[in-house]
């Protein structure tokens, strides 16, 4: 996908309609046939993570949640695109924006296409615990759907070796390539303890509006959110 600077259009969706589906479910817990992972395991993932690639710098590819919402410490950021992986609403979620009985749709890497982000480069120091932070951050289940691997991406300084979380094809919670209407009646209406999953388009989008990156999908799919909100609540936005 060609990286254009953002379009004067605003956005359709607006933390106007967010707060009319804005809501707090029970968490239900791990879902049955799956555990949470201990610590141990946690450290040898990390483990091997390091043993296929020692970086001097590392850097973490972020092209969702993480770019609003890091939740860890970096010294310097830049524009990137990963070629070769794409930017999805693959992964299936039961609990934290969704429940079991109404699952919520989470972005990974899943591949084909290109995907730009922001690389993040971590401090010099403690990589083991900076990827071990990362780990307990974005993968939930054992077995996890949302997996960690190094991939290349390319920025203008060139190229660089970057840590991504990438959809499993044969994971459990991987909900494959969906239409994106179908995309968009999920995130109108699924919603856990975390909040919403409008809530969750609502950021990653206009940080990626922020960050004049601007997702064709992603633009559509909050079109659409913001015309379901509309439908469904009685009338057109506040103003």
């Amino acid at each position: 996908m060609e990286w254009k600077p953002v379009g004067r259009s605003s956005m359709a969706l607006t933390a106007d309609l967010v707060a009319r589906v804005e809501r707090i479910e029970p968490d239900p817990g791990p879902e049955p046939g799956t555990t949470e992972h201990t610590d141990a395991e946690f450290d040898s993932l990390v483990e091997q993570l390091l043993s296929e690639h020692r970086p001097e710098a590392l850097w973490v590819f972020a092209y969702g949640s993480l770019i609003w919402n890091p939740e860890f410490a970096h010294v310097e950021q830049r524009p990137a695109t990963a070629p070769g992986w794409h930017r999805s609403f693959c992964l299936k979620l039961t609990r934290w924006r969704g429940t079991r009985d109404l699952p919520a749709l989470m972005l990974a890497l899943d591949r084909g296409g290109s995907c730009n982000g922001i690389v993040y480069r971590l401090p010099a120091e403690d990589h083991f615990g900076q990827l071990g932070q990362l780990m307990r951050r974005e993968i939930d289940a054992n077995p996890p759907t949302n997996v960690p691997c190094w991939i290349k991406v390319k920025t203008k300084d060139g190229p660089l070796r970057a840590l991504a979380f990438v959809a499993a094809p044969d994971g459990r919670a991987y909900a494959g390539r969906l239409p994106l209407e179908q995309v968009a009646d999920t995130l109108a209406r699924a919603a856990g303890h975390w909040g919403s999953s409008a809530q969750y388009l609502f950021r990653t989008v206009s940080k990626l509006e922020e960050s004049g990156i601007r997702d064709q999908n992603l633009w559509r799919i909050q079109d659409l959110v913001a015309r379901q909100i509309i439908a469904s609540t009685g009338g057109a936005q506040r103003t």
